[in-house]
């Protein structure tokens, strides 16, 4: 089965063409790219295999034209012309999606409503989801697959916030997670690098990127993670803030003379490694800066203690079964200072670091702990789209 997956953000569509085997097992991807900036001045990047490249700008108005702009290119490259079905990235899912579905119009409806609640993510996915079936037709199926279902396995204690117990009722307010795919994707690989079915598997996945979230995994599932209601709580991000004392979203809207919404844009915008350098939310910028700018240095360094402190509280959280650390995302798969930094001082737990392989490993799957140690730590190169094609084959072909 040849599945397009699409992963649309307000501005922004990215697709894979996956073709997946008949037991589901393997993946062969066949073309991936991006539209960026959606809505002005917008350029694309679409490659083959990785071999053979266009890109072009050019004015895109909106998703339907982005996602028309994918489906011509795909059909003018031989071998690349069919699509099976079309497999969509949705942030949240809210407590009525607890698994990937097919597609249809109630659900439609139901992830447009879910947009009060995920107004900078679901948007774009219903966009997408209506633009291709205008461009594809009723007779391609199509399927949605959520970063929160993961996590619908949280237990009551963990995701429920401690205000007052009706207002949650009232509007469904509770930790949600997010970055679910990646997780999923995280702890099936590396129980496959280990010969582990994921059911076996106990361990904190630490995925880093401009977003960034940690996850309590046990027995392949999850039972903690550190994102919230929204994207916006747990660790420091690239422009998140993460955890702060919401008493200052009240002080500084005062001080500052601006809305709760205003401020909120900054701590979503304008926090995080960014806000904390005053440079970048690059880390790759902030590492090569470390030695010579102070709030270079700081910015990796409460990104990194904040991620320390989540893996001291989760393994607390799996009760001595934890069996590995796994790093991803673009920050976890790229930046052995940091990873060595989130490490720093935890042999207390039996966790030995092998500084020559976390320096070797970079961008792809590896072992960077060393023999002695009681835990496994790995780098995992996450592929979210790999598991929305699974998801996607699963559902309509019965797997």
């Amino acid at each position: 089965m040849r599945v397009l997956v699409l992963n649309c953000g307000s501005s922004t569509l990215k697709f894979q063409l996956i073709e997946t085997s008949d037991s589901g097992a393997t993946e062969r991807k066949l073309a991936r790219g991006i539209v960026d900036r959606i809505g002005g001045p917008a350029s694309y990047h679409f490659e083959t295999n990785g071999t053979s490249v266009d890109e072009k700008a050019l004015a895109v108005a909106n998703h339907e034209e982005a996602a028309r702009l994918v489906i011509d290119w795909l059909r003018s490259k031989p071998g690349l012309e069919s699509i099976d079905a079309v497999g969509h990235r949705v942030v949240h899912g809210g407590e009525r999606f607890t698994a990937s579905v097919l597609i249809d119009d109630n659900v439609i409806a139901t992830l447009e409503a879910l947009c009060e609640i995920a107004p900078l993510h679901n948007p774009g996915a219903v966009l997408g989801i209506r633009a291709a079936q205008k461009i594809l037709g009723a007779a391609i199926p199509m399927v949605a697959a959520f970063d929160t279902s993961f996590h619908h396995t949280i237990p009551q204690q963990a995701a429920t916030y401690a205000i007052p117990y009706e207002l949650s009722l009232k509007h469904k307010i509770r930790r949600y997670g997010f970055h679910g795919l990646a997780h999923q994707y995280d702890i099936a690989r590396y129980a496959e690098l280990c010969a582990k079915l994921p059911a076996q598997v106990n361990a904190i996945t630490l995925h880093l990127g401009n977003g960034c979230s940690a996850t309590a995994i046990r027995n392949g599932e999850s039972i903690d993670t550190s994102m919230g209601f929204t994207p916006l709580e747990g660790l420091v991000m690239g422009t998140r803030s993460g955890d702060l004392d919401p008493a200052l979203v009240a002080l500084l809207a005062r001080k500052e003379q601006v809305d709760a919404a205003a401020v909120e844009s900054w701590l979503n915008t304008r926090s995080g490694l960014l806000g904390l350098s005053g440079i970048s939310n690059d880390m790759r910028e902030l590492t090569a800066a470390y030695r010579t700018d102070p709030r270079a240095r700081l910015a990796v360094d409460v990104f990194c203690y904040r991620a320390r402190k989540y893996l001291g509280a989760y393994l607390t959280v799996l009760g001595g079964v934890a069996q590995a650390v796994i790093f991803s995302g673009g920050i976890g798969e790229n930046a052995p200072l940091v990873r060595k930094k989130i490490l720093d001082r935890m042999e207390w737990c039996g966790l030995s670091l092998d500084d020559t392989a976390n320096d070797r490993i970079i961008g792809c799957d590896g072992k960077i702990s060393t023999a002695r140690s009681k835990l496994d730590v790995f780098v995992i190169h996450t592929d979210e789209e790999a598991v929305i094609a699974r998801e996607t084959a699963r559902l309509i072909e019965g797997r």
